[in-house]
């Protein structure tokens, strides 16, 4: 994978987790310029995990990802995230949505025949 093809990939990482971020504060925090501070600061830490991480060219998303980069507060506070917003993303998003479905079972699939 090139460095174009990589940025691409870690663009449209960031571009899913920040809507499904969006998603869950303006249904649950209703803040009225955007996102709230907590929600904020949780779409920063996504984008600078994405940002450093060295395993980007080998796998699709972070929840299929062997090591756990998040610290134990940002990680409860983005599954909340992706629990609500996942599902809701098919009305949102769709292509969106279908594109991270598809992809994660492309992926898991492949770390099955690699592990086993």
């Amino acid at each position: 994978m090139n460095q174009d093809q990589l940025q691409r990939k870690r663009d449209r990482e960031k571009q899913v987790v920040r809507e499904m971020i969006a998603l869950y504060c303006r249904k649950n925090h209703r803040h009225p310029d955007g996102l709230c501070p907590a929600c904020a600061a949780l779409d920063a830490y996504a984008r600078q995990r994405s940002d450093r991480c060295p395993f980007m060219e080998n796998k699709t998303f972070c929840s299929n990802c062997r090591v756990h980069c998040y610290n134990r507060e940002m990680r409860e506070q983005i599954r909340r995230v992706m629990r609500f917003s996942g599902p809701r993303m098919l009305l949102h998003h769709p292509v969106m949505a279908l594109r991270h479905v598809i992809e994660s079972r492309r992926e898991k699939q492949r770390m099955k025949k690699e592990g086993g």
